[in-house]
């Protein structure tokens, strides 16, 4: 009995430094728009370079963006990449701004671990700035997708201004 409970704790031991232990491994992807640190630093806010550059996330409601329906378009606070049509934006009611597309070919997707489990991160695909992540609540008779972005990612542009 006492060398089955043994063998019992050698395999539970075993498989439990498997997979689950690895430390996933990003690989580093080169952008059109890159800086150093420093640069970004210059040119963003102390907010939006905790978002941008570091993967932060803001306070829920705290954006004022979180209720702009006007046309316009949302561009990326770091290169000003065009990411997000008003058309496509929505009230999720989460307290971040939610849209259900993207502009074609300008944000692109990652996987992030941080919780501890799996999400798709977005990213400016210009500079690789984080943007948030998406989820499969949005609006069903659209894409069915959230892009839940954190406010302080974005700038908008009117297109009453333009």
């Amino acid at each position: 009995m006492k060398k089955i409970l043994i063998l019992c704790i050698c395999i539970l031991t075993i498989s439990c430094t498997g997979n689950a232990q690895k430390e996933v491994k990003k690989e580093k992807k080169e952008y059109a728009v890159s800086k150093t640190n420093k640069e970004w630093k210059e040119i963003l806010t102390n907010e939006q370079y905790y978002i941008l550059r570091q993967a932060g996330t803001e306070r829920p409601f705290s954006s004022p963006l979180n209720k702009v329906y006007k046309a316009g378009t949302f561009y990326c606070a770091g290169c000003k990449t065009p990411l997000y049509e008003s058309e496509h934006k929505f009230d999720s009611g989460t307290g971040w701004p939610s849209f259900d597309r993207a502009v074609k070919g300008n944000v692109s997707v990652d996987t992030d671990y941080k919780l501890g489990y799996a999400r798709t991160e977005l990213l400016c695909a210009t500079c690789g700035g984080h943007l948030g992540h998406v989820f499969d609540d949005g609006p069903r008779e659209t894409t069915g997708k959230r892009h839940c972005i954190n406010g302080d990612a974005l700038i908008f542009e009117s297109k009453e201004t333009k």
